[in-house]
């Protein structure tokens, strides 16, 4: 392997690149596994509950918090003695079961057969709850005020997966599912099994019901006529390779093809044809079912990268690539990654009627997994990845060196935290250390702010190069407020005329989270401005809510911060860099915050104003490129108007000689 230090163009090594060890995963994700009766034995042991948590992790789940472990503690003792009470002590259980990228975790599945040779699969939601209140459209309200989806309507969606992910050469299954919310009474389960009717095969077990007859236990669990799964059932259960059927493919790339936000217009469809027309070569080995013989072209494979800025396309280019992949190359079981939580849980709502689309859509932490399983993977944000030893992530790199085909899309100037990022040269080195082919593709157009190229190329010269006068551009409207209130008015008149429309600000001021019953949010932003006559005023604002707020009937009050961008009420809250990038709106009203400020010719940071802990114990030549990049994005977002306040007086004198003061009336 060569041995040299040449580096990408953030100074960061691109040579050598060595090729990612092959790491053994869990046979199947999960917390545990094993008989009934074997729990059973176990399931108050803490070591037991130690030996959990570590495979939780070890499946790529994260940490389990502490609310987590206390679940399994509270749940698990009552399921098992109600197996083994109604004589089911042979069945094989997973506990925390994970659907392949870990988007769900079942709490419980059943594993057992029947007399013709099919695989029994009993999916059970467990619950601590005492009471709720039941809402509209699948959702209850808990105690604690916490609006979730209705158990039975959840454990259904994840019954569901298996029928819509089940391959052509798998086991017959049949499918069934319980609920158990072993503190409630019988009248709250009857209410919950009421507020469900099109599920009546999904039966909701209270304590009451846990304590009946053994000969009748059995049934309530949904186990009538199970019998213990033998060696080779569970061997051919644990070796099924999961994935989407054709069906839920055509459904989801159908409705992301419709969603306005992936709309292509202009040269936006000749960029998604050149991609296309890249891939082409590659998807016919995709096409070829998992485990097929590959014609011993095993190892090759393509790499496309798709750089471009803010405005270029990317995202929605590389929806509308999903999209196709799904309607045309269904056997590569294309799949969707991102390290944006915003921009993964747009895509998600998009799809929410569809119950099977949600590991369409695998988080980062599972690539490895899905490239063994996926042959066209597109990853978005690719440059919010996080390093590793000064390298790429080391799950990106298996998904380049395993995958078939591997559309990477970036923006190397998007980089928001310290030790995150990837170039277009480490990806090109790593392509060339494994044999595969690279192509690099440039979108250099700007299909967001109007098509305004000229506004994009302003705000680089503003924040990288030599700051220029707006002169204006036909179709884009720039302009600058004298201060947060009459920015926050202009966010109000253009929400009223229909406009999306939303403000975000530097991560410059505390926040707090909001209590769980909460019914207003903490307004954590102080901004204290100063008129010309000398008059004081202060703008308080609220940060946008970390979790949905709804109203006692579950109103939404504010929506959760992944879908603050785009859900009614999120123009009421202030969103960051966190909850803005990879999205856009048509009105943007951007505060610059005390971290950067505009002092002897030069943009200057101050990581100490920041309340990021990631990057507050930065020093100022550290956070200064971060601190850009991050204004670059929010600078951004907006496809029709701009406007901007910057806290430090000296810095918004600045950007009068660049931007003409905006009337009032119209910010």
């Amino acid at each position: 392997m060569s041995t040299s230090n040449s580096t990408g163009p953030h100074g960061r090594s691109t040579l050598p690149v060595p090729l990612p060890a092959p790491r053994k995963e869990p046979g199947v994700a999960c917390a545990a596994a094993g008989t009934a009766g074997e729990i059973a034995a176990l399931v108050e042991d803490p070591a037991f509950i130690a030996r959990c948590a570590a495979r939780y992790r070890a499946s790529g789940f994260g940490v389990p918090d502490e609310s987590e472990v206390r679940s399994w503690r509270a749940s698990w003792p009552h399921l098992f003695t109600a197996l083994t009470r109604a004589g089911l002590a042979d069945l094989r259980v997973y506990l925390e079961y994970g659907t392949p990228g870990g988007s769900r975790r079942l709490d419980a599945l059943l594993l057992g057969g029947l007399p013709d040779g099919a695989l029994v699969l009993v999916v059970v939601e467990l619950k601590q709850w005492q009471t709720c209140r039941i809402l509209d459209g699948g959702r209850v309200m808990r105690s604690d005020g916490l609006v979730t989806a209705h158990p039975v309507h959840q454990v259904a969606a994840y019954r569901s997966f298996f029928q819509h992910w089940r391959p052509e050469d798998a086991p017959r299954l049949d499918l069934r599912a319980a609920v158990v919310l072993h503190n409630a009474t019988a009248e709250q389960g009857a209410a919950l099994s009421a507020a469900a009717p099109g599920f009546a095969d999904i039966p909701v077990l209270t304590a009451g019901d846990l304590a009946a007859p053994r000969d009748a236990l059995a049934g309530m669990l949904r186990c009538e006529g199970v019998l213990p799964a033998g060696t080779g059932q569970v061997a051919a259960f644990e070796e099924i390779r999961w994935s989407p059927s054709a069906g839920l493919l055509d459904h989801v790339g159908t409705v992301l093809a419709g969603q306005p936000a992936f709309a292509l217009v202009g040269d936006q469809q000749d960029a998604f044809v050149r991609i296309r027309d890249k891939a082409a070569s590659t998807l016919p080995l995709s096409d070829l079912p998992y485990g097929a013989p590959d014609g011993g072209q095993a190892g090759r494979g393509a790499i496309i990268t798709v750089r471009g800025g803010p405005g270029s396309g990317k995202s929605a280019l590389a929806v509308r690539l999903l999209s196709h992949f799904m309607h045309t190359h269904s056997h590569s079981s294309p799949a969707f990654v991102t390290p944006s939580g915003t921009l993964r849980a747009h895509l998600l709502d998009a799809t929410r009627d569809h119950p099977g689309a949600r590991e369409l859509f695998p988080g980062t932490s599972s690539l490895r997994s899905t490239a063994q399983r996926s042959r066209a993977i597109v990853i978005d944000e690719a440059q919010r990845m996080k390093r590793t030893g000064g390298r790429m992530a080391p799950e990106l790199a298996a998904a380049l060196t395993q995958g078939a085909l591997v559309m990477v899309f970036l923006d190397e100037r998007q980089v928001i935290r310290p030790h995150e990022g990837v170039t277009v040269a480490e990806i090109a080195a790593l392509a060339a250390v494994a044999g595969r082919t690279h192509h690099a593709l440039e979108l250099t157009g700007s299909f967001r702010c109007q098509g305004s190229k000229a506004y994009t190329d302003w705000v680089e010269a503003l924040l990288y190069g030599n700051p220029v006068p707006w002169t204006g551009q036909a179709g884009y409207d720039l302009g600058l407020c004298p201060d947060p209130h009459t920015l926050q008015e202009g966010v109000e008149r253009a929400t009223a005329a229909g406009m999306s429309a939303r403000i975000t600000a530097g991560y410059c001021w505390p926040w707090t989270s909001a209590k769980r019953n909460a019914r207003t949010l903490p307004l954590d932003i102080r901004i204290t401005t100063t008129s010309p006559t000398g008059t004081s005023r202060v703008w308080q604002a609220a940060w946008n809510a970390s979790t949905e707020l709804t109203t006692p009937d579950g109103d939404t009050l504010a929506p959760s911060s992944t879908l603050w961008a785009s859900h009614t009420g999120g123009h009421q809250q202030v969103g960051c860099v966190y909850t803005a990038q990879g999205l856009e709106y048509q009105h943007s009203a951007v505060i610059i915050g005390p971290d950067l400020t505009w002092r002897d010719n030069q943009w200057t940071a101050h990581p100490d104003k920041s309340q990021d802990g990631t990057l507050k114990t930065l020093t100022p030549q550290e956070y200064l490129p971060l601190a850009l990049n991050i204004y670059r994005v929010l600078l951004t977002r907006g496809t029709h108007t701009t406007r901007i306040h910057s806290t430090d007086p000296e810095t918004h004198h600045h950007l009068t000689t660049l931007i003409h003061h905006t009337h009032p009336a119209t910010c």
